[in-house]
C-alpha cells in the first residue's frame, strides 16, 4: 500500500495553511478552536481520501496498455498508443506518465485527464528516433486522485524493457513507393524526365494502332503482311544498381540529430525499392577501412527486406575508408556493367585528389555516381551580414570550403562520373531523379 501511495502538493498546503491558523490564533484566541475544527475535518477529509483509493474494489479500479508498432522508422515520427480505462464507479483524477527510452532524452512527458467510469480513453504521441538500434520502453504508471485530493495512487502496467527496434526509414521508403506507383513522384519533388530515343529491348512486332509513334513502323514487315506493322519495345529490365555506403569517420557528421550515415541509409532503402519496381536488381556494399557487407544485386521477392535487415545491422566506423577494399571486392563480386551510387562525404579537395585513380578504377568498368554533401551551416555562414573583421575572415573561409566542393564536383565530372551533390534533407530527392534520369538517357 506505502509503495504506491504519494503525497500531493495539496496535503502540503493544507498543513501549512493549518498550521498558521494555529500560530495566528496565540494572538487572536477565539480562532484557536477554529483551528481545531479545521484539523479535525482535514482528518476526516485524509481518511475518506485514503478509502477511496485504496478501499475494497480499488485494486484494480484503472487499467492501461500501451499499443506500439512492430518497429519504429528511423528520423520519422512513430505512433505510440495509450489506452486507460476507469473500472471504478465514480470519476478520477488521472496523470499519465509513460518510460519513454533513453535515447529520447524526454524526461518531461506527462498527461492530465478525467477518467469517468467505464469509458475508455485514448491518447497518442509520437517518437523520432535519430539512429538504429533497439530501444526499450519501461512502466506506464497511472497515477489517480479524486476529491479533496490529498494523495495519489500509483498503478503501474506493462513489463520493463519492452523493446522496439529502430530500422531504416521504411515510411520514406513506403511514401515514395506509394507515389512511384500512382505516378505521382513529381509531389515529392522528383521531376518528370522524358525518355530520349528507344533504349528499350526488342518486344515484338504487332498491327499499327492509332496514336503509335511511326518511327516504330517496321517496313520489311509491313511489305509482307500488306498493312501497318510496327515494332514493340519494352524498358529494359534487370540492370544491376548497388548502393554503396561508406561507413568511415566522415559519414559521423551530424545533421539535425541524425548522421550523414543514417541519411545514406534510409536513401538506399528508397533507391533499392524503387529500383526493384522499375524491374531493375538492387544490391548493396558497405565499407569502411575493409568491406563490411556485400549484397548481390537481385530482385526476388523477399530481398527488399534482406537489404533492410543489412542495412540495419550497420554502424559507423572511426577509421578512413579503404577504396582499394571497395574495388576489390567490385572487381570479384560485381561482373556485369552496373549502375554504382557511392555514399560518402569530401570535406577537402586535397581528401577528394587522394581517391582519385581509385574512383577513376570504378567507372572504367561501371557507371558510378558520387553522391557528397554540402556543408550547409558553412554555406548559411556566407550569406551573414559582416559587421566585424572577425566574421568577415569567417565567410572567406567558408567561401574556400564552398568552392572546393565545386571543385570536386568538376573533377570528378571530368573523369567520367556522375556526381550529386546535395544537402542531408534532399539527398533523397535528388539521388531518385539522377538514377531516373539516367535510366532514361540508357545510360543504364
Amino acid at each position: 500500500m506505502f509503495r504506491s501511495l504519494f503525497v500531493r502538493r495539496r496535503f502540503y498546503v493544507a498543513i501549512w495553511g493549518i498550521s498558521f491558523l494555529f500560530l495566528i490564533s496565540f494572538f487572536v484566541e477565539p480562532l484557536f478552536l477554529v483551528a481545531w475544527i479545521v484539523l479535525g475535518v482535514f482528518s476526516v477529509l485524509l481518511f475518506f481520501d485514503l478509502v477511496q483509493l485504496f478501499g475494497p474494489g480499488t485494486k484494480s479500479g484503472v487499467t492501461g496498455t500501451r499499443h506500439l508498432p512492430i518497429r519504429f522508422s528511423n528520423g520519422d515520427a512513430n505512433e505510440v498508443i495509450l489506452e486507460i480505462e476507469n473500472l471504478l464507479t465514480h470519476a478520477l483524477k488521472v496523470e499519465v506518465i509513460d518510460e519513454i527510452p533513453y535515447q529520447f532524452q524526454k524526461r518531461d512527458f506527462a498527461v492530465k485527464t478525467t477518467l469517468k467510469s467505464r469509458q475508455p480513453q485514448k491518447f497518442s504521441y509520437s517518437l523520432t528516433p535519430v539512429e538504429r538500434g533497439v530501444y526499450s520502453f519501461g512502466r506506464l504508471h497511472l497515477f489517480v486522485w479524486n476529491l479533496p485530493g490529498f494523495f495519489s495512487r500509483r498503478y503501474s502496467f506493462c513489463s520493463k524493457d519492452v523493446t522496439v527496434k529502430v530500422y531504416p526509414s521504411f515510411i520514406q521508403m513506403r511514401q515514395f513507393e506509394i507515389m512511384a506507383v500512382g505516378n505521382r513522384l513529381s509531389e515529392m519533388g522528383v521531376k518528370k524526365i522524358r525518355r530520349i530515343g528507344h533504349h528499350s529491348e526488342f518486344d515484338q512486332i504487332r498491327d499499327y494502332i492509332k496514336g503509335d509513334d511511326v518511327r516504330t513502323i517496321n517496313w520489311m514487315a509491313t511489305a509482307r503482311k500488306g498493312h501497318l506493322m510496327v515494332n514493340q519495345y519494352q524498358d529494359e529490365k534487370s540492370q544491376p544498381v548497388f548502393s554503396i555506403i561508406d561507413m568511415g569517420r566522415t559519414m559521423k557528421m551530424p545533421f539535425n540529430g541524425m548522421t550523414l550515415l543514417d541519411y545514406a541509409i534510409n536513401t538506399s532503402l528508397v533507391i533499392s525499392n524503387i529500383a526493384l519496381l522499375k524491374h531493375d536488381k538492387a544490391g548493396l556494399i558497405t565499407f569502411d577501412h575493409q568491406v563490411r557487407a556485400v549484397l548481390p544485386a537481385n530482385r526476388g521477392g523477399n530481398h527488399l527486406q534482406t537489404i533492410m535487415e543489412v542495412l540495419y545491422q550497420q554502424t559507423p566506423g572511426f577509421l578512413e575508408h579503404n577504396l582499394e577494399a571497395l574495388y576489390t571486392a567490385v572487381r570479384r563480386q560485381v561482373h556485369q556493367r552496373s549502375l554504382l551510387i557511392f555514399y560518402t562525404n569530401f570535406e577537402s579537395w586535397r581528401s577528394a585528389r587522394r581517391e582519385l585513380f581509385s574512383l577513376s578504377r570504378l567507372a572504367a568498368n561501371h557507371l558510378l555516381l558520387v553522391v557528397f554533401f554540402e556543408n550547409s551551416e558553412i554555406s548559411s555562414q556566407i550569406h551573414q551580414v559582416a559587421d566585424d573583421t572577425e566574421t568577415i575572415y569567417q565567410q572567406a573561409i567558408a567561401e574556400k570550403f564552398v568552392y572546393d566542393k565545386k571543385m570536386i564536383v568538376r573533377e570528378l565530372e571530368r573523369y567520367g562520373m556522375s556526381v550529386i551533390l546535395t544537402t542531408p534533407g534532399k539527398l533523397t530527392v535528388d539521388t531518385v531523379n539522377r538514377y531516373l534520369e539516367l535510366k532514361a538517357l540508357g545510360r543504364i
